[in-house]
């Protein structure tokens, strides 16, 4: 029976128009006539679109990045990483269906990643990845508009711990460099760049006392000021690209000048170590958003604390008033007793 009677008087339509396998219809109403209306219309309309569910997908995870890399993959910043991501990410899942991307499937891989040690935010940057994948897919119409990443939500990311280079520090690391490594670094330590941006700047890109990024993380240009000692040292050509320095050395010069660098932090504490100077120094937090290219106050706000004021009322503001001193007993009460 497709109409059941409810507690309360109402009534229940329990319907599927395509048959067993079809999509399932269910809607309650106050009147028995309404619910049969509404049976009728189904039923008498069971061809169209509406009723009709999504025809299970049998392609292969693998066949539909194939064809998302062929329309938009290729073209992207960085998209041989996003192809290799993508292609580790078909081998976990031992290449499902598309029709088998349930949360439940997306949920084991996810769990197995975290057994396996991978932090959240890696896992979280994996599934977005996915996920662009088949919106962009969605909107060609090549692929189902339900996303099968969205249901999942996602990880809570623990925040990395940040590090920065001391003054100490970076006079090791300058005596430890030489030649391009060294430019490198005096540059990025003078503008807060970052590795990707100083290694593709040329050296048109350095003009009266300005130094333009033009391949930067979102896209736009950013200028930044540096002393006519900075620029002299940096810019020793006047076209092409300015520094050839191999990453993996770098690195390692870098672990030898500071040794507790965290877990997962290399070059990108460069510009870690300019924001926290330059705050140290009495920076301004929103000359230092534009500096850094930071979309939003709140990626800058990371850096506030390094500001030498930054909530120095907890000082003068707190019952001690900053005096470590023991109070009087001797009160009025005291006395009358």
């Amino acid at each position: 029976m497709t109409i059941k009677a409810l507690e309360g008087g109402r009534y229940k339509v329990d319907i599927r128009p395509q048959g067993r396998e079809g999509k399932r219809v269910q809607r309650i109403f106050k009147k028995k006539a309404d619910a049969m209306a509404f049976e009728r219309h189904v039923m008498l309309t069971a061809n169209n679109e509406e009723w009709k569910g999504e025809p299970r997908d049998f392609r292969s995870l693998s066949e539909l990045v194939d064809i998302w890399w062929a329309y938009e993959g290729c073209n992207l910043k960085y998209a041989n990483s996003r192809k290799s991501a993508l292609t580790r990410m078909i081998n976990d899942m031992d290449d499902p269906a598309i029709y088998q991307m349930t949360p439940r499937l997306l949920g084991r891989y996810r769990s197995d990643r975290l057994q396996g040690g991978v932090k959240a935010s890696t896992i979280n940057r994996e599934l977005n990845l996915l996920m662009g994948v088949f919106t962009h897919l969605a909107e060609l119409g090549i692929c189902s508009q339900t996303n099968p990443i969205k249901s999942l939500g996602w990880l809570k990311e623990e925040k990395p711990e940040m590090s920065y280079l001391t003054e100490l520090d970076i006079e090791r690391l300058l005596n430890f460099v030489t030649g391009d490594s060294w430019r490198i670094t005096v540059l990025c330590l003078s503008t807060g760049a970052r590795w990707g941006e100083a290694t593709q700047l040329r050296a048109e890109n350095l003009m009266h006392g300005r130094v333009t990024f033009t391949k930067t993380k979102n896209g736009k240009h950013r200028t930044v000021p540096v002393s006519d000692e900075v620029m002299k040292a940096v810019k020793v050509k006047e076209s092409g690209l300015l520094f050839d320095v191999d990453y993996q050395a770098y690195r390692a010069i870098l672990k030898k000048a500071k040794p507790d660098l965290p877990s997962g932090q290399a070059v990108h504490v460069l510009r870690h170590t300019f924001a926290a100077h330059f705050m140290m120094n009495g920076g301004n937090i929103l000359t230092l958003q534009k500096i850094m290219g930071h979309s939003s106050i709140q990626q800058t706000m990371t850096y506030a604390h390094f500001a030498p004021d930054y909530l120095n009322e907890a000082i003068s503001c707190n019952p001690l008033k900053g005096c470590i001193h023991i109070p009087s007993t001797n009160t009025g009460y005291n006395d009358a007793l």
